[in-house]
């Protein structure tokens, strides 16, 4: 029998549609591998602290801190104006000379820890503390206020802007 007896000649195998159907899945895999493994080594974790052992060490003394404010009935109102001036009405302290000259406003994004601000308020007239504020990207921020001596619960807010209350005293107006 000769060639043109059994048919036309089978294609090469680079030719048909099959072999590359069964190729295109494993290859698809594994360019979306390289792909995952780029954004893993070119992107920051920003929920994983370097010094995890040490605030982990420094836990009971925010605990302290913590009941310390409690103790006394700390409130505060904080209102950051539009254009960053920020105001904190500081309620609970039945001493005006036992009031701290300075306190401590640390704004931290939930996640991203690079975007987090610290500001000091000095206290201003009428036993308010005033500073100015940073321009905030929108989203959701977390608000603590504190001195060497006593913290204030975290609160958390939507955008940063406007009366924010922290503490058990009077609510924001």
């Amino acid at each position: 029998m000769t060639a043109d007896a059994l048919g036309p000649a089978p294609a090469p195998w680079y030719r048909q549609r099959w072999p590359w159907l069964l190729i295109a899945g494993p290859a698809t895999v594994v360019v979306a591998a390289l792909f995952t493994a780029w954004l893993a080594a070119s992107t920051d974790d920003g929920v994983i602290a370097d010094d995890y052992y040490k605030r982990g060490l420094l836990v009971n003394k925010e605990i302290e801190r913590a009941a310390r404010a409690d103790a006394l009935n700390l409130s505060a109102v904080l209102r950051v104006a539009p254009d960053g001036a920020a105001r904190l009405e500081l309620d609970g302290l039945t001493d005006a000379a036992a009031a701290p000259s300075a306190v401590r406003v640390l704004i931290a994004h939930p996640t991203r820890a690079g975007r987090d601000r610290t500001v000091v308020l000095t206290r201003g007239p009428g036993g308010t503390y005033v500073g100015t504020i940073a321009p905030r990207p929108e989203g959701r921020w977390l608000v603590t206020v504190e001195t060497e001596a006593w913290r204030l619960p975290t609160g958390a807010v939507g955008d940063g802007r406007g009366a924010v209350r922290l503490g058990a005293g009077r609510p924001a107006k």
